[in-house]
């Protein structure tokens, strides 16, 4: 199973990607948030604390996820599950005057 995962802004500079495929095994549950521990494991220290409160460990609230164009918070959160295909954008703010 493939899930492609874009980057924006900062995000963008840590990875040093747009976007990324991350592979799963098809008996994976795979959701959000286990997209976010993958890529956390992957980019290390400065990925998780960009993303995930130090204290608490929840995702930050300034991030917005984006599951084929449709917020994840309308859906299951970061409990949303992905199926093969699907294209997940983490956009952070966007700050402008």
């Amino acid at each position: 199973m493939r899930v492609s995962v874009r980057f924006f802004t900062s995000l963008r500079e840590l990875t040093g990607k747009r976007e990324e495929t991350l592979e799963f095994s098809g008996k994976e549950r795979v959701t959000v948030g286990l997209v976010l521990e993958r890529l956390g494991k992957r980019y290390g220290k400065d990925f998780v604390d960009y993303v995930f409160d130090q204290k608490t460990g929840e995702v930050k609230g300034f991030l917005q996820f984006l599951v084929n164009g449709r917020s994840a918070s309308t859906l299951s959160g970061l409990d949303t599950p992905l199926r093969d295909g699907d294209v997940l954008a983490i956009i952070p703010p966007v700050g402008g005057g």
